[in-house]
């Protein structure tokens, strides 16, 4: 499950500090690259620009249905960690 854009918009309306420190302990980075910050503010940004939740299942829906849904591993680690912050936010 995807963390909604009502998700998003309460971690950006609320008090940012208060959730910075349980979310980088949520996300751990690669040695040499992004900063926890910066990492942060992609995966937010990448989630705020996602399409309605009916159009991404349509369009799963219709992978799975034509045999063409083959999610990488980057994509599979990349939902396991969205997850983990929308579990984390409720």
């Amino acid at each position: 499950m995807r963390i909604s854009d009502t998700q998003v918009k309460k971690v950006l309306s609320e008090d940012w500090a208060a959730y910075n420190h349980e979310l980088i302990g949520a996300i751990s980075k690669p040695a040499g690259k992004e900063n926890d910050q910066d990492l942060i503010q992609k995966v937010t940004d990448e989630v705020i620009a996602m399409g309605d939740r009916e159009e991404v299942v349509a369009e799963l829906k219709a992978k799975i249905e034509a045999g063409a849904y083959n999610p990488t591993s980057e994509e599979i680690v990349d939902a396991m960690i969205r997850r983990s912050i929308a579990d984390r936010l409720r």
